[in-house]
């Protein structure tokens, strides 16, 4: 029996980082299909200026994530990112790259995404900037998910759209508040799974979706 683990996320969310071990590991289970979901939460309407408070508050949130996964935060994510005041906190980029690699290549969606977190999270670059996107993908071989972005025409931005709007609409559907939301569907039933696992012990979260 193939199950579909719908997995919701934003490419800006700490915490979603800190699931990358589990997400990578659910990712290699055979019965289940995993299928990424990106929600929009810090993209639009949710995407903020970092001032020095929100900064602080995010530097704080990071270790705490670090301690509990081992995902590393690295102190150039905190001196070019965290103190960079012209850089937006803002997915929307991200995400759009995401949903060029979705419909170029889907089966590379996470590994663009592990990309993405890596440069932002460890190496310290501007993934709000659509060239460093680029490059981003462009190293891992998807040039054609590069051109995608780079045209971002009307078929790109309204396969975004509609992978938002699935995103939020399954999150309503099931009572999941923010990100990450992992949502289990088995022959046409769906239900929200506890993500705490994910963080303490990726490989037995990952067992566990498997027996289900």
């Amino acid at each position: 029996m193939t199950k579909t683990l719908h997995y919701v996320f934003d490419p800006l969310c700490g915490w979603c980082y800190g699931a990358a071990a589990a997400v990578a590991a659910l990712g290699k289970v055979p019965e289940v299909e995993l299928h990424l979901l990106p929600s929009g939460l810090f993209a639009g309407a949710g995407a903020r200026l970092m001032d020095d408070g929100f900064a602080a508050y995010a530097w704080s949130n990071d270790q705490r994530i670090e301690r509990l996964t081992g995902q590393r935060f690295s102190e150039r994510y905190r001196s070019h990112v965290l103190s960079d005041r012209q850089q937006l906190f803002d997915s929307g980029p991200a995400t759009l790259a995401l949903s060029a690699v979705s419909l170029c290549t889907p089966e590379r969606e996470l590994d663009a995404l592990e990309a993405i977190q890596h440069a932002r999270y460890v190496n310290g670059e501007d993934i709000t900037q659509a060239d460093t996107l680029m490059a981003v993908l462009q190293a891992l071989g998807l040039e054609q998910a590069a051109a995608s972005l780079r045209r971002s025409d009307g078929e790109l931005l309204a396969a975004n759209r509609a992978r938002i709007e699935s995103a939020k609409a399954l999150q309503s559907q099931l009572g999941a508040r923010g990100v990450p939301s992992f949502i289990l569907e088995t022959n046409g039933q769906r239900q929200l799974l506890n993500s705490s696992a994910a963080y303490s012990n990726p490989q037995a979260f990952a067992e566990q979706l498997s027996a289900a």
